[in-house]
C-alpha cells in the first residue's frame, strides 16, 4: 500500500513527537507539503489536571507557530470557555468554512483546519484520512501526558520529573541542600471535632491554596500536605544557596499576608480565623524513594527535615507566626528579628532563631 509522506509519518514516527505542540505543527507542515492548502490548524485535547480541562494547540501555516489557549474546569481559575475555542480562532485567521474532525470516539480530540481558500472533496478526503491514523499516535501522547500530569499533581514538578528518570527502587535517591518550609494550622484537631466536615474540607482546601501558592509563586516545591501540614522546599540550584534561601522567606511572608485576608473573608461569613505556624530552614536532605518493595514514596528526609519540623513547633510558645534558624538567617540579607538560642525537642544542639520583622501578636 502507498502511502503519502503525511500517513507514512503517522504511522512510523508522529508517536515519538515531543508533545501535542509538535504533532500538530509537524501534521500541518506534512499536510501542506502533500498539496493540502492550509491556513492554520487547531488541536483540542481534554487533560486530567485539577484546574484545566482543555487544552488547544493553535498552528499558523506562516511561520509554522503554536500558541497554546486552555479550558478550565468547574471551580478552576477562570470560566471554561466554548468548545469551539479553536473553531473560532481558526476563523480570525482566514475566512471559509472550518473543517472538523473528532478523533477516534465521539468524544475523543478535535482536530480542526482552515484553508486560504474551501477546500476540495480531494483536501477533505486528505484531511479526514489523517484524522484516522492520528488517532494511534494522539493516543501515544495522551497517555504520556496523562502520567505525566498525574505525578505533576501528587508530586509536584521537579518530584515527578525525577520519578519519570529514574528506575522504580526504593534504593535511589540522591542528596540535594535546599530551603525548607514547614508549616501547619494552629487547632485544627479542635476544628475537625466541632465543624461539619465539609467546613473542615473547605478550610484545608483554603489554606492549602495560601501556603502552596505562595510556595510556588517563588519557585518552591510541596512535597508532602500531611493531614493539615505542608513540607516544602526551595532547591539550591547554584553554589550560593542566597536564592532558595530568599525565595522561602518571600513565600512566607506571602503566605502570612494571604491568610490575614482570607481570614477577613471567613470573618465576613461568620467563620472563625485559621492561625498557622511555619519554620524555615536550610539544610541537606535525601531526596528519592523510600517505603516498602511494592509501596513507594518519594519524599525527602533528614536531620534537616527534622529540625524544621521542632522548629515550627516553637511558634505558638514564642508567639510567632514563622521562625526561621539561624543557618538560613546566615544566608539572607532580608531583615530578620533575633529572638536568640533555643532548644529543640529531640535535637542535641540548640537552635538560633529568627522571625519576620512582621511578626503577628501571639498566635491563640
Amino acid at each position: 500500500m502507498q502511502l503519502s509522506s503525511t500517513l507514512a509519518w503517522l504511522v512510523d514516527a508522529a508517536s515519538d513527537s515531543a508533545g501535542a505542540d509538535r504533532l500538530l505543527a509537524e501534521l500541518g507542515a506534512h499536510l501542506v507539503a502533500d498539496g493540502v492548502p492550509l491556513a492554520a490548524g487547531a488541536l483540542t485535547l481534554e487533560v486530567p489536571h485539577p484546574l484545566i480541562a482543555k487544552r488547544t494547540w493553535l498552528w499558523r501555516a506562516d511561520g509554522g507557530q503554536v500558541i497554546e489557549a486552555l479550558g478550565f474546569a468547574p471551580g478552576g481559575l477562570a470560566p471554561d470557555p466554548p468548545n469551539d475555542a479553536g473553531r473560532r480562532w481558526l476563523r480570525d485567521i482566514a475566512r471559509g468554512e472550518v473543517h472538523e474532525d473528532i478523533v477516534g470516539r465521539p468524544d475523543g480530540p478535535q482536530l480542526c483546519w482552515i484553508g486560504p481558500r474551501p477546500f476540495t472533496a480531494d483536501d477533505i478526503g486528505q484531511l479526514r484520512q489523517a484524522a484516522r491514523f492520528v488517532a494511534t499516535p494522539l493516543a501515544v501522547l495522551a497517555a504520556r501526558a496523562t502520567l505525566r500530569a498525574t505525578l505533576d499533581a501528587y508530586l509536584g514538578k521537579r518530584s515527578a520529573e525525577r520519578v519519570l528518570a529514574a528506575p522504580l527502587r526504593r534504593d535511589l535517591g540522591e542528596t540535594i541542600q535546599a530551603a525548607l518550609l514547614y508549616a501547619d494550622l494552629r487547632n485544627f484537631t479542635t476544628l475537625s471535632e466541632t465543624s461539619p466536615p465539609g467546613e473542615v474540607i473547605g478550610a484545608l482546601d483554603a489554606w492549602f491554596d495560601r501556603i502552596a501558592g505562595a510556595v510556588h509563586a517563588f519557585g518552591g516545591e510541596v512535597l508532602k500536605f500531611i493531614g493539615d501540614g505542608v513540607l516544602a522546599i526551595f532547591p539550591v540550584v547554584e553554589a550560593s544557596p542566597r536564592r532558595a534561601c530568599d525565595a522561602a522567606l518571600r513565600a512566607a511572608g506571602a503566605a502570612e499576608a494571604g491568610m490575614v485576608y482570607l481570614n477577613k473573608e471567613r470573618g465576613a461569613q461568620g467563620l472563625p480565623p485559621l492561625a498557622f505556624g511555619a519554620a524555615l530552614h536550610l539544610g541537606e536532605m535525601l531526596w528519592g524513594n523510600i517505603g516498602a518493595a511494592n509501596r513507594l514514596d518519594f519524599t525527602a528526609i533528614g536531620p534537616a527535615v527534622n529540625l524544621a519540623s521542632r522548629l515550627e513547633g516553637l511558634c505558638k510558645p514564642l508567639g510567632r507566626t514563622v521562625l526561621v534558624s539561624g543557618v538560613l538567617a546566615a544566608e539572607t540579607d532580608m531583615p530578620l528579628v533575633a529572638l536568640g538560642s533555643h532548644s529543640l525537642r529531640g535535637m542535641a544542639a540548640p537552635c538560633e532563631v529568627f522571625a519576620l520583622p512582621d511578626a503577628q501578636a501571639p498566635i491563640s
